[in-house]
Protein backbone atom coordinates (compact mmCIF):
# COMPACT_ATOMS: atom_id res chain seq x y z
CA UNK A 1 0.00 0.00 0.00
CA UNK A 2 2.82 2.40 0.92
CA UNK A 3 4.54 1.55 -2.33
CA UNK A 4 1.37 2.34 -4.27
CA UNK A 5 0.99 5.67 -2.49
CA UNK A 6 4.63 6.48 -3.27
CA UNK A 7 4.13 5.66 -6.94
CA UNK A 8 0.97 7.74 -7.14
CA UNK A 9 2.71 10.64 -5.42
CA UNK A 10 5.55 10.45 -7.92
CA UNK A 11 3.13 10.40 -10.84
CA UNK A 12 1.28 13.40 -9.41
CA UNK A 13 4.54 15.30 -8.85
CA UNK A 14 5.74 14.51 -12.37
CA UNK A 15 2.44 15.73 -13.78
CA UNK A 16 2.64 18.99 -11.86
CA UNK A 17 6.29 19.44 -12.89
CA UNK A 18 5.44 18.88 -16.55
CA UNK A 19 2.59 21.37 -16.40
CA UNK A 20 4.85 23.92 -14.70
CA UNK A 21 7.42 23.54 -17.45
CA UNK A 22 4.72 23.97 -20.07
CA UNK A 23 3.46 27.08 -18.27
CA UNK A 24 6.93 28.66 -18.37
CA UNK A 25 7.18 27.80 -22.04
CA UNK A 26 3.82 29.46 -22.72
CA UNK A 27 4.98 32.60 -20.92
CA UNK A 28 7.95 32.76 -23.30
CA UNK A 29 10.61 33.32 -20.65
CA UNK A 30 13.34 32.24 -23.05
CA UNK A 31 12.03 34.06 -26.11
CA UNK A 32 14.02 37.27 -25.64
CA UNK A 33 16.59 36.07 -23.11
CA UNK A 34 19.48 36.19 -25.57
CA UNK A 35 18.44 39.54 -27.04
CA UNK A 36 18.01 41.02 -23.57
CA UNK A 37 21.44 39.80 -22.48
CA UNK A 38 23.05 41.31 -25.58
CA UNK A 39 21.39 44.70 -25.09
CA UNK A 40 23.82 47.17 -23.52
CA UNK A 41 22.74 49.31 -20.62
CA UNK A 42 21.27 52.61 -21.79
CA UNK A 43 23.68 55.53 -21.79
CA UNK A 44 22.87 58.76 -20.03
CA UNK A 45 20.19 60.67 -21.89
CA UNK A 46 19.18 57.71 -24.04
CA UNK A 47 15.44 57.53 -24.71
CA UNK A 48 14.87 53.79 -24.90
CA UNK A 49 11.25 52.71 -25.30
CA UNK A 50 9.99 49.13 -24.94
CA UNK A 51 6.83 47.96 -26.68
CA UNK A 52 5.43 44.87 -24.98
CA UNK A 53 2.45 42.89 -26.18
CA UNK A 54 1.19 40.01 -28.29
CA UNK A 55 1.20 39.28 -32.04
CA UNK A 56 0.16 42.86 -32.81
CA UNK A 57 3.47 44.04 -31.36
CA UNK A 58 5.50 41.12 -32.66
CA UNK A 59 4.14 41.58 -36.17
CA UNK A 60 4.83 45.30 -36.04
CA UNK A 61 8.55 44.72 -35.50
CA UNK A 62 8.64 42.17 -38.31
CA UNK A 63 6.73 44.33 -40.80
CA UNK A 64 8.36 47.70 -40.01
CA UNK A 65 11.68 47.02 -38.25
CA UNK A 66 13.07 50.41 -39.29
CA UNK A 67 10.39 52.18 -37.24
CA UNK A 68 11.82 50.53 -34.15
CA UNK A 69 15.51 50.85 -35.04
CA UNK A 70 15.32 54.51 -36.04
CA UNK A 71 13.48 55.53 -32.87
CA UNK A 72 15.35 53.36 -30.36
CA UNK A 73 12.18 51.35 -29.77
CA UNK A 74 12.49 47.75 -28.61
CA UNK A 75 9.82 45.20 -29.48
CA UNK A 76 8.97 42.49 -27.00
CA UNK A 77 5.80 40.96 -28.43
CA UNK A 78 4.90 37.27 -28.36
CA UNK A 79 2.10 35.94 -30.52
CA UNK A 80 -0.96 34.59 -28.76
CA UNK A 81 -0.16 35.96 -25.33
CA UNK A 82 -2.67 37.13 -22.76
CA UNK A 83 -2.32 39.65 -19.94
CA UNK A 84 -1.22 37.21 -17.18
CA UNK A 85 1.50 35.86 -19.46
CA UNK A 86 2.68 39.37 -20.22
CA UNK A 87 2.72 40.27 -16.55
CA UNK A 88 4.77 37.16 -15.77
CA UNK A 89 7.59 38.28 -18.07
CA UNK A 90 7.25 42.01 -17.54
CA UNK A 91 10.24 42.39 -15.26
CA UNK A 92 12.72 40.60 -17.49
CA UNK A 93 11.44 42.03 -20.79
CA UNK A 94 10.77 45.58 -19.63
CA UNK A 95 12.02 46.60 -16.19
CA UNK A 96 15.44 45.00 -16.52
CA UNK A 97 16.03 46.78 -19.85
CA UNK A 98 15.79 50.15 -18.07
CA UNK A 99 13.76 52.06 -20.66
CA UNK A 100 12.51 55.58 -20.07
CA UNK A 101 9.02 54.43 -21.07
CA UNK A 102 6.99 51.32 -21.91
CA UNK A 103 4.08 50.95 -24.32
CA UNK A 104 1.75 48.20 -23.08
CA UNK A 105 -0.67 46.67 -25.59
CA UNK A 106 -2.59 43.58 -24.48
CA UNK A 107 -6.12 42.26 -24.11
CA UNK A 108 -7.38 40.94 -27.42
CA UNK A 109 -6.22 37.39 -26.69
CA UNK A 110 -7.81 37.59 -23.26
CA UNK A 111 -11.11 38.32 -24.98
CA UNK A 112 -10.41 35.49 -27.43
CA UNK A 113 -9.96 33.26 -24.36
CA UNK A 114 -6.54 32.00 -25.46
CA UNK A 115 -5.61 31.04 -21.90
CA UNK A 116 -8.99 30.66 -20.20
CA UNK A 117 -12.41 32.22 -19.79
CA UNK A 118 -12.41 35.98 -20.22
CA UNK A 119 -12.70 37.98 -17.03
CA UNK A 120 -12.69 41.71 -17.75
CA UNK A 121 -11.66 42.69 -14.21
CA UNK A 122 -8.79 40.19 -14.19
CA UNK A 123 -7.47 41.48 -17.50
CA UNK A 124 -7.65 45.10 -16.37
CA UNK A 125 -5.99 44.22 -13.06
CA UNK A 126 -3.08 42.60 -14.91
CA UNK A 127 -2.66 45.74 -17.00
CA UNK A 128 -2.77 47.84 -13.83
CA UNK A 129 -0.13 45.61 -12.22
CA UNK A 130 2.21 46.08 -15.18
CA UNK A 131 1.67 49.83 -15.09
CA UNK A 132 2.32 49.97 -11.36
CA UNK A 133 5.47 47.84 -11.70
CA UNK A 134 6.82 50.14 -14.39
CA UNK A 135 5.91 53.28 -12.46
CA UNK A 136 7.55 51.96 -9.30
CA UNK A 137 10.78 51.52 -11.26
CA UNK A 138 10.79 55.02 -12.70
CA UNK A 139 9.54 53.95 -16.14
CA UNK A 140 6.97 56.20 -17.79
CA UNK A 141 3.76 54.31 -18.53
CA UNK A 142 2.01 54.47 -21.89
CA UNK A 143 -1.12 52.33 -22.07
CA UNK A 144 -2.85 51.60 -25.36
CA UNK A 145 -6.17 50.40 -26.64
CA UNK A 146 -6.92 46.94 -27.93
CA UNK A 147 -7.04 47.14 -31.72
CA UNK A 148 -10.42 46.56 -33.42
CA UNK A 149 -11.84 43.16 -34.28
CA UNK A 150 -15.35 41.88 -34.85
CA UNK A 151 -14.50 38.18 -34.49
CA UNK A 152 -11.51 35.89 -34.03
CA UNK A 153 -10.87 33.47 -36.86
CA UNK A 154 -9.38 30.90 -34.50
CA UNK A 155 -12.18 31.30 -31.92
CA UNK A 156 -15.35 32.04 -33.87
CA UNK A 157 -17.50 30.94 -30.94
CA UNK A 158 -16.51 34.07 -28.98
CA UNK A 159 -19.43 36.52 -29.10
CA UNK A 160 -19.88 40.27 -28.51
CA UNK A 161 -16.25 40.90 -29.43
CA UNK A 162 -16.71 44.57 -30.29
CA UNK A 163 -18.58 45.30 -27.06
CA UNK A 164 -15.90 43.56 -25.00
CA UNK A 165 -13.10 45.44 -26.75
CA UNK A 166 -14.77 48.85 -26.43
CA UNK A 167 -15.55 48.27 -22.75
CA UNK A 168 -11.99 47.15 -21.98
CA UNK A 169 -10.59 50.12 -23.89
CA UNK A 170 -12.81 52.54 -21.99
CA UNK A 171 -11.61 51.07 -18.70
CA UNK A 172 -7.94 51.20 -19.73
CA UNK A 173 -8.33 54.83 -20.81
CA UNK A 174 -10.14 55.76 -17.59
CA UNK A 175 -7.41 54.12 -15.50
CA UNK A 176 -4.69 55.91 -17.48
CA UNK A 177 -6.45 59.24 -16.95
CA UNK A 178 -6.90 58.61 -13.23
CA UNK A 179 -3.23 57.75 -12.78
CA UNK A 180 -1.82 60.39 -15.11
CA UNK A 181 -0.48 57.84 -17.59
CA UNK A 182 -0.44 58.40 -21.33
CA UNK A 183 -2.90 56.54 -23.56
CA UNK A 184 -2.68 55.61 -27.25
CA UNK A 185 -6.00 55.10 -29.01
CA UNK A 186 -5.34 52.69 -31.87
CA UNK A 187 -8.96 51.55 -31.92
CA UNK A 188 -10.47 54.80 -33.17
CA UNK A 189 -8.09 55.19 -36.11
CA UNK A 190 -8.27 51.56 -37.29
CA UNK A 191 -11.96 50.70 -36.94
CA UNK A 192 -14.81 50.84 -39.43
CA UNK A 193 -18.37 51.94 -38.61
CA UNK A 194 -19.11 48.53 -37.05
CA UNK A 195 -16.07 48.45 -34.81
CA UNK A 196 -14.23 45.98 -37.03
CA UNK A 197 -10.70 46.41 -38.35
CA UNK A 198 -10.90 48.35 -41.61
CA UNK A 199 -10.35 45.97 -44.52
CA UNK A 200 -7.48 47.95 -46.01
CA UNK A 201 -5.68 47.85 -42.66
CA UNK A 202 -5.63 44.06 -42.25
CA UNK A 203 -6.65 40.92 -44.14
CA UNK A 204 -7.76 38.65 -41.28
CA UNK A 205 -9.79 41.17 -39.29
CA UNK A 206 -7.42 41.13 -36.30
CA UNK A 207 -3.82 41.72 -37.33
CA UNK A 208 -2.79 44.99 -39.00
CA UNK A 209 -0.96 44.94 -42.30
CA UNK A 210 1.80 47.34 -43.38
CA UNK A 211 -0.70 50.14 -44.02
CA UNK A 212 -2.38 49.58 -40.68
CA UNK A 213 0.94 49.69 -38.87
CA UNK A 214 1.77 53.00 -40.57
CA UNK A 215 -1.39 54.47 -39.05
CA UNK A 216 -0.44 53.03 -35.66
CA UNK A 217 3.06 54.47 -35.94
CA UNK A 218 1.81 57.98 -36.52
CA UNK A 219 -0.66 57.65 -33.65
CA UNK A 220 1.85 56.12 -31.23
CA UNK A 221 4.80 58.37 -31.98
CA UNK A 222 2.93 61.59 -31.31
CA UNK A 223 2.02 60.31 -27.83
CA UNK A 224 5.47 58.86 -27.11
CA UNK A 225 7.26 62.04 -28.19
CA UNK A 226 5.09 64.07 -25.84
CA UNK A 227 5.83 61.71 -22.94
CA UNK A 228 9.61 61.60 -23.35
CA UNK A 229 10.30 65.09 -24.72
Amino acid sequence: MKKLVLIMSFISFFGLFSRAQEFNKMIGLDRYAEANAALPAPVKGEKRIVFIGNSITEGWVNVHPDFFKSNNYIGRGISGQTSPQLLSRFRQDVVNLKPVAVVINIGTNDIAENSGKYNADFTLDNIKSMAELADANGIKVILSSVTPAIEYGWRKEITNVVDKITTLNANIEAYAKAKGFAYIDYFSVLKDENGALLGNYGADGVHPNAEGYMVMEKTAKSVIDEVVK
